[in-house]
């Protein structure tokens, strides 16, 4: 198994192997390029976004800045939007659903790293000194709505059209048409008909 192989499958990996390394810069490269670039550059946006990240649908629109770790192991679904700071370690597959609304300052972590020392510490690798992590999909199911400063965790799904409150750190699963907050993220009650404005 390649490293690469090894990452989008959940084992430990070694993130200072070449084809990480170069797949990374390129999304760091194409971060920076996408957040130089005023938003009424829709064009030019639209061209490095189908590079960072080619997997998304119709009306999507990010504020920027933004950071992707890889961007190509990232999907979005149709008219979904993050507000400013969006920031996406993608070391798994990250699943962003349709109509989904992220305010300023989202974090999506993917990286779970080891708890014991020993198997956290760094090594040398080559002519780099690496460390072994391990990483764990998260999926935002569609019409939800992540309030800033959101931080969501890998191996998360956060079911069809929950509510985030601000703040929150996502450690579990949250289930469908729920509001939930805190710190670790809790569900605070159903979403019903009665919260219709």
């Amino acid at each position: 198994m390649t490293e690469k192989e090894k990452m989008l499958a959940g084992a430990l990996y070694c993130p200072e192997d070449a084809e990480l390394k170069a797949l990374r810069q390129k999304a760091h490269r194409l971060s920076m390029e996408y957040n130089q670039t005023a938003e009424t550059e829709a064009e030019r946006r639209e061209a490095i976004l189908s590079e960072l990240v080619p997997e998304r649908g119709k009306n999507v629109f990010l504020q920027g800045p933004v950071q992707f770790d890889y961007g190509v192991f990232t999907s979005i679904g149709d008219n979904s939007y993050a507000n400013f700071n969006f920031t996406v370690l993608d070391c798994a597959p990250v699943k962003i659903g349709s109509n989904v609304f992220m305010g300023p300052n989202v974090s999506l972590f993917t990286p779970v790293h080891p708890m014991h020392p020993d198997d956290r510490n760094p090594f040398p690798y080559g002519d780099a000194i690496a460390d072994l992590e391990a990483a764990r999909p998260i999926t935002i199911g569609d019409s939800c709505w992540l309030a800033g400063n959101v931080t969501v965790c890998g191996g998360v799904t956060i079911g069809e059209g929950c509510v985030i409150g601000a703040g929150s750190v996502v450690t579990r699963d949250i289930p469908p048409r729920c509001f939930a907050a805190g710190v670790p993220c809790r569900v605070i009650r159903a979403i019903t008909d009665k919260d219709k404005m």
